[in-house]
């Protein structure tokens, strides 16, 4: 065990441990939820760190030697080492402080031990006065979010795209299964299967876009803005250089906020990508419960489609098999959407010159776009790139489907339909056989009336109609 003293007094520190005595106090003061910062967001704050050491490296404000054992020691948190240090609560106060100071505490006792030391031994490489110089938690912590959240909308926007493509497959393959439409959950006019799944694709098509132009939105950072934006705390030529360095160091468009005050006062760029993500979760939650809808039952249901089985549904009904994937990903549609109200009310009630309540906000974007990340992926693999047509059931429901008689009306007319209905209903036939029955129509035009190619034609053609004439 080694001791440790801050402005409070003295505690004791694990020997193994990288983070030290602010770190300790806030495992003590938020042992609130278990839940820890995300990978993402440790490697970006050391990408943090490390524009801000190698920015005051260049500048000749710190010393070689520390420099480059804080750049290494940053270097390794970025590989993914010593994550396991970072373990202050994702719930805290001090607006991202405490968060702050275990990275600085873990950067500079690895330092230390690059340099020889002995962990604690601050002498050697301090966390405040070395890797934390020139910088607040009010600059560093909503940068590291920003460059956290780029990054991880980059892989978002690939997995949507992904998403869109498996749906477009669908929409070829099925492009010539006939089923019935509805409209409030009854029937309407026939539609394909391969329409509905390249409406889904088009929706998807827009939430790419979507996502992209988020990123537009939170690529000003208040790097260098120290305590409330207006850089009292760094020198003039350090803030007009490490935005470049991070920029270089993540390989992200990150570029200074003109105004360093209003970036660090006011999250509601969070609050526009919040609600982008939110449009995607709710296109999600509807696609999948239409994914749902059509195979249900199957044999009491829909039952047009077939989803690849995953798991056993029950564990007293057997051969039961649930639509588990899309129940999963409405979930998480459901759980973005409650995440992006707690974003629009943390980022309506920052007061003053800064926003004391974005730890939760951090915890809430970075939540959402991870696991939109890890549904939309399982969505595609796991379930749609593996859904069948059940042909004959599609086929079936169009010719029993008395409101398929609507495609009839333009052609033979109002009452002639209504008539054929009620044969269809006294004789239990189809529309379509009523219809050739009663001379209608002949078994040839039947077939050409309800056929893919007609539906994909965007409306009849006037000669269509004479010939009934």
């Amino acid at each position: 065990m080694r001791w440790e003293s801050d402005g409070l007094g003295q505690l004791e520190i694990d020997d193994e441990a990288y983070y030290g005595i602010h770190t300790l106090r806030a495992l003590r003061n938020f042992d609130v939820s278990g839940c820890r910062v995300p990978r993402s967001f440790i490697i970006s704050f050391a990408a943090v760190k490390k524009a801000c050491a190698l920015t005051n490296l260049e500048l000749g404000y710190l010393e070689q030697r520390k420099g480059s054992a804080i750049l290494k020691a940053c270097d390794e948190i970025m590989a993914g080492r010593l994550h396991e240090h970072v373990v202050v609560d994702a719930f805290q106060g001090g607006a991202g402080t405490s968060t702050n100071m275990n990275l600085n505490e873990v950067i500079a006792n690895r330092a230390i031990e690059v340099l020889g030391g002995h962990r604690g031994d601050y002498s050697v490489v301090h966390p405040l006065d070395d890797v934390n110089m020139h910088q607040s938690t009010n600059d560093v912590y909503p940068t590291a979010l920003r460059v956290a959240a780029l990054s991880d909308l980059q892989t978002l926007e690939v997995e949507i795209s992904a998403l869109q493509q498996s749906f477009q497959v669908k929409e070829q393959q099925f492009r010539d299964v006939v089923k019935v439409g509805r409209t409030q959950l009854q029937d309407a006019v026939p539609i394909t299967l391969g329409m509905e799944f390249g409406s889904y694709a088009e929706a998807l098509s827009r939430d790419r876009w979507r996502i992209f132009k988020s990123r537009e939105r939170i690529k000003q950072i208040n790097l260098g803005g120290t305590a409330v934006g207006t850089g009292l705390g760094a020198p003039r030529d350090y803030i007009f250089r490490v935005a470049e360095n991070l920029r270089h160091i993540t390989g992200l468009n990150v570029a200074r906020a003109e105004n360093l005050v209003d970036a660090t006062q006011n999250m509601d760029s969070f609050v526009e990508s919040a609600g982008m993500l939110k449009a995607y979760a709710s296109n999600l939650f509807k696609i999948a419960s239409d994914i749902r809808l059509l195979s249900c039952g199957p044999n009491a249901g829909f039952g047009e489609i077939k989803l690849p089985a995953r798991q056993a549904g029950s564990s007293i009904m057997a051969g039961k098999i649930n639509p588990v994937i899309p129940e999963m990903v409405s979930q998480v549609a459901l759980r973005v959407m409650a995440n992006d109200q707690a974003i629009c009310l943390v980022a309506a009630m920052g007061q003053l010159e800064l926003n004391q309540f974005l730890p939760l906000l951090a915890h809430s974007l970075l939540e959402s776009v991870a696991i939109l990340c890890g549904a939309t992926r399982s969505f595609a693999e796991k379930c749609v790139q593996g859904i069948e047509p059940v042909i004959d059931r599609c086929t079936r429901l169009v010719q029993n489907s008395k409101i398929a008689a609507t495609v009839l009306v333009p052609l033979i007319g109002y009452e002639n339909v209504e008539r054929i209905v009620k044969k269809a209903e006294a004789e239990d036939k189809t529309i379509v056989q009523a219809a050739i029955d009663e001379g209608f129509l002949s078994a040839d035009q039947a077939s050409r009336i309800f056929s893919p190619k007609r539906l994909h034609k965007l409306g009849f053609e006037r000669h269509e109609h004479d010939a009934f004439g």
